[in-house]
């Protein structure tokens, strides 16, 4: 009989013995310290902030800030315009009118250093042609009589209250001294001889104005007046060729 064959079970090679696994939190941080090894920025880099940027809120928030203000600032502009125009219909206001009547002159020496002494008397009419507007001439006003672009006297315009529709003839005193130079003494000379001297006569005039009782800010009137006259002499009889007088209201 045959002899029966033996089987052997082969030697299978066991699989090593796995390593126990890892706690969950060392394998995050590892992961973590490992993403944080970056190579170090050179020195003097800096690194850009990102700046957040406004909410929608804020800004629907401005611009309503900003709608309201240019709004006010419309309604403003609109009272103001409609109270003016009120007024001037109310009032119907005219501007003043002034002129130079009159001049003579007290004093006028030249010395050997060519510096000229002045005095002069003016005569000035202010008419106030407004029927409901008066006006308040208050301290601080300045005149002065000018040859060329030397002043040769100066002086101040009187306080006191002008009524409606009035006309006021105010005789004003300047005086002064100034140094001419030797070409604008020829030139004065030779228009003495032919009678015909140009001056111009300033006048700034702080005033208020009244609308009823209403009594307004103060206001500067600015008056400037051509004048022709015959001489410059206080032993000669001064005439005023011609006069040409402009006004201008400076707020």
């Amino acid at each position: 009989m045959a002899e029966h064959q033996r089987i052997h079970p082969e030697d299978v090679e066991a699989p090593p013995p796995s390593a126990p696994p890892a706690p969950g939190n060392f394998s995050q941080s590892a992961k973590r310290d490992a993403g944080d090894q970056r190579a170090p920025l050179p020195q003097g880099t800096t690194i850009p902030v990102a700046h957040a940027k406004p909410t929608k809120k804020k800004r629907s928030c401005c611009c309503r800030c900003l709608c309201w203000t240019i709004l006010t600032i419309i309604v403003l502009i609109i009272l103001v315009a409609a109270t003016a125009g009120i007024l001037y219909l109310i009032f119907d206001p005219k501007i003043p009118k002034y002129s130079v009547d009159r001049l003579s002159i007290s004093a006028f020496d030249v010395d050997n250093n060519m510096t000229v002494r002045a005095g002069f008397d003016v005569t000035v009419t202010a008419r106030n042609p407004n029927k409901k507007i008066g006006i308040y001439y208050e301290d601080g006003s300045y005149l002065s009589v000018w040859y060329t672009d030397s002043s040769l006297c100066n002086g101040s315009f009187p306080e006191f209250y002008q009524g409606h529709r009035n006309t006021t003839v105010l005789n004003v005193t300047l005086t002064g001294e100034t140094q001419l130079g030797s070409e604008i003494l020829t030139e004065l000379q030779q228009q003495q001889q032919t009678g015909t001297i140009p001056l111009l006569f300033k006048g700034d005039v702080p005033v208020r104005v009244k609308f009823g009782s209403l009594k307004l800010w103060k206001m500067t009137f600015r008056v400037r007046c051509n004048l022709v006259v015959n001489s410059l002499s206080a032993s000669n009889k001064i005439s005023i060729k011609s006069s040409s007088c402009k006004f201008k209201l400076k707020l």
